[in-house]
């Protein structure tokens, strides 16, 4: 997996799913200590195709082989008017990815949003920082006319807003169906993830929205020349596609061809420039997962319980409990996991939760005991900062101005959700997880390694002006948290 590095900004929007919002890896190398020193990298850049590509033995019994011609590389969306210090890792900018599959499309692309409002007027906003979502809306117009099939799929119920966008881009030969998760399963359709031509995919937090663009704080991960890997995300794209038909049911069990062979016990193993990698995709709810596809909460639980020195989460919501159903029921799953890495292995836990002007203030308590574990003396190390996106002269813009990220990283792999992390959004919500371990020569772990790359980034949030201990959070209008 290569990638090399370039030096710009970036930016996105926070998702309000149901009433709320909607929301792994070795040691770097080096002891990188922190002392305010950010890691010294720059800008992503796409990855160009390996050139030394090669299929690995069959050292882990069951693992699925492919030729494919596996890049990866982190992608990121950094609000306007955001700036780090120089010389930090950034992944590629969402809007160029975004762009870059577009204008790569020969033959399909097919799209999983929650929701879709690309300009400023579908939420009664005039702001110029929509001008990247119109130009995206623009391009994705065009597809049909190059005879390329679209298909996109949304979530019902979804967010109340005044978009026109799918209407526009039906009227362009735009294929669109609404899943109605809130019958189906209780839940919403919170997946975010792009399939192109088969062939290239991208997986993330951000939904099609402008402000995912200029406005929110988003990370995803975009894989070129993966087809082993699109079309095994192609059949949850199908999962949703056949269940956005009117009356339709849940098949118990599902059909055969919605089976896979990738999963956690058997991942698609690649190698290239000297990355070897291992990949599944794990998905979320039970109800839309066929027995040989591994749960998103199953991804998350076996990656922390085999972490052996680290564990680094930044998730938008944390809860453990549930959010949405009535009434609510406490959850503890995640939490007991982190709570019993901590404790019987000494594992370090650091925590990036977000907070902005829409954060639920009845998530502090549960980050507050859990920062309560942490005891030097004791050997438990549970540190947990509250990272707040600066509004600024962008108040006008709604649910904006936040951290949007979902994802871990540990020493043993890497994972980038599309799902915050409370009890619903693994029972009754519809998300993909990308989960990667990667093993390189020292030489070239630190720049070609996506675990590197997304602990890089990890460490640069931590250590940013914009995290804050729990304990020094004091009183911050940005900051729902702290109005207490």
């Amino acid at each position: 997996m290569t990638s090399t590095y370039r030096s710009l900004p970036d930016s996105y929007v926070s998702n309000k799913g149901r009433s709320t919002s909607c929301v792994t890896l070795a040691v770097v190398l080096g002891c990188l200590t922190v002392l305010g020193i950010l890691l010294a990298i720059a800008v992503l850049k796409r990855p160009p195709a390996p050139k030394d590509h090669e299929t690995l033995p069959g050292d882990a019994g069951g693992d699925n082989f492919t030729t494919d011609q596996c890049s990866m590389t982190l992608v990121e969306s950094i609000p306007q008017h955001m700036k780090y210090k120089a010389n930090v890792t950034l992944g590629i900018p969402l809007e160029e990815v975004w762009k870059d599959l577009i204008s790569m499309a020969t033959d399909q692309v097919e799209v999983s949003s929650f929701y879709w409002t690309l300009t400023g007027e579908d939420i009664n906003v005039n702001s110029s920082s929509d001008i990247p979502g119109r130009d995206i809306l623009e391009q994705l117009e065009t597809l049909p006319s190059r005879n390329v099939s679209v298909r996109v799929v949304i979530s019902v119920p979804t967010v109340r807003t005044n978009s026109t966008d799918l209407e526009i881009l039906k009227q362009k030969g735009v294929q669109v169906r609404a899943v109605d998760f809130g019958r189906l399963a209780k839940g919403v359709l919170h997946s975010k993830f792009w399939i192109v031509d088969r062939k290239h995919v991208f997986i993330g937090s951000p939904n099609m929205d402008w402000r995912a663009l200029t406005q929110v704080k988003e990370l995803g991960v975009v894989i070129y020349n993966c087809s082993s890997l699109a079309t095994d995300l192609h059949k949850i794209f199908q999962s949703y596609w056949v269940m956005g038909k009117s009356n339709s049911s849940l098949p118990q069990p599902w059909p055969p061809e919605y089976d896979t062979a990738i999963n956690k016990d058997h991942p698609l193993l690649v190698k290239a420039d000297n990355v070897s990698s291992r990949l599944y995709l794990a998905g979320s709810p039970p109800s839309f997962c066929p027995q040989s596809r591994t749960q998103d909460l199953e991804a998350i639980l076996s990656i922390i319980s085999e972490s052996q020195h680290f564990v680094d989460v930044a998730v938008m919501e944390y809860f453990p409990t549930t959010r949405f159903e009535k009434p609510q029921r406490y959850w503890p799953i995640i939490d007991d996991a982190i709570r019993t890495a901590a404790f019987e292995r000494r594992v370090k836990i650091r925590m990036l939760i977000s907070c902005g002007r829409d954060s639920d203030p009845a998530m502090l308590p549960f980050l507050q005991s859990l920062a309560s574990m942490d005891s030097p003396q004791q050997h438990i190390n549970i540190q947990i900062k509250l990272y707040i996106v600066p509004v600024g002269n962008q108040s006008d813009i709604p649910y904006s101005r936040v951290n949007h990220n979902k994802y871990m990283v540990t020493d043993k792999e890497a994972y980038i959700g599309t799902s915050n992390w409370s009890g619903d959004y693994f029972l009754t919500t519809a998300g993909v997880g990308l989960v990667i371990s990667q093993r390189a020569p020292h030489p070239v772990w630190k720049t070609e390694a996506l675990q590197s790359q997304l602990r890089a980034v990890f460490d640069r949030d931590w250590h940013s002006e914009f995290a804050v201990h729990l304990d020094d959070l004091g009183d911050n209008p940005d900051c729902s948290l702290s109005r207490r």
